[in-house]
């Protein structure tokens, strides 16, 4: 019956949202996001874009003054990225995890461009699709 209920609220991405406190899901989402961003070493203008925030809502959000929300499309920016950051830890060692998202890549989802380029420019698909290929590299495909 438990299995039942926690399937039933994780049953895809952001099923379930609507049951849980948004403005306590923002706040745990910017102070994960902020960790992140920290361990990456983004500037302001690049970690408020790559969540779809202002640099102002940016600034707020990493003070930790910020009592906004995240619409579900920054909800799941977090989300991927948040995912995207766990499997470069796995696959790398913590030093290069930290920077592969600066460095140039000639992968074809990249074309010689950074990853962070590429999932700021393509928004939520790229980031999707750059964690999704992360997670590939590490499954041996």
């Amino acid at each position: 019956m438990v299995l039942q209920a926690v399937q039933e609220d994780f049953a895809g991405p952001g099923a379930g949202l609507s049951a849980y406190d948004d403005d306590r899901v923002a706040a745990v989402a910017a102070k994960a996001y902020a960790r992140i961003v920290a361990a990456w070493k983004l500037n302001n203008r690049l970690a408020a874009d790559l969540i779809a925030v202002s640099p102002r809502t940016w600034a707020r959000m990493k003070s930790g003054q910020w009592s906004g929300r995240l619409n579900r499309d920054q909800l799941m920016r977090v989300s991927a990225i948040t995912g995207l950051y766990k499997a470069l830890h796995l696959y790398f060692s913590d030093a290069l995890a930290d920077r592969w998202i600066g460095l140039r890549n000639s992968g074809p989802l990249f074309a010689g461009h950074e990853p962070i380029e590429t999932m700021i420019e393509g928004g939520l698909p790229a980031i999707m699709e750059t964690r999704n290929y992360v997670d590939a590299l590490r499954g041996g495909a």
